[in-house]
């Protein structure tokens, strides 16, 4: 059994949920990580490294879901998005389940611009 604590895999958990703010924050996929993480980094190990991960992942959905707005000039975006959100949703959710068990978990197809 791993060594880390209920309040870690429960803040860990929030990291990666506190992503769907961006229901009612513009942004907030992105603020709801960061916050999580800068509150708790210096305190909780397990919580830094999900924190940076969801953060990562959200920029990179960020990115994406900007790139599928461009497209949408040629109609391929409206398909692109769709799959992003989708993809989005699922791996929150896959990442929050497996964060609450106190399983690192690694986002797929993650640019990992925050280290």
């Amino acid at each position: 059994m791993n060594d880390i604590s209920q309040e870690e895999r429960t803040w860990g958990m929030a990291a990666h949920l506190s992503s769907l703010a961006t229901f009612l924050v513009p942004g907030g996929n992105v603020l709801g990580p960061l916050i999580v993480w800068l509150v708790k980094k210096d305190t909780m190990p397990f919580v830094a490294d999900q924190g940076k991960e969801a953060l990562n992942f959200n920029i990179t959905v960020l990115i994406a879901a900007i790139i599928s707005f461009i497209l949408m000039i040629v109609v391929i975006g409206f398909l692109l998005l769709a799959v992003v959100a989708a993809g989005w949703l699922v791996l929150t959710i896959l990442a929050a389940m497996e964060s609450s068990k106190g399983v690192a978990y690694r986002y797929p197809f993650t640019l990992r611009l925050v280290s």
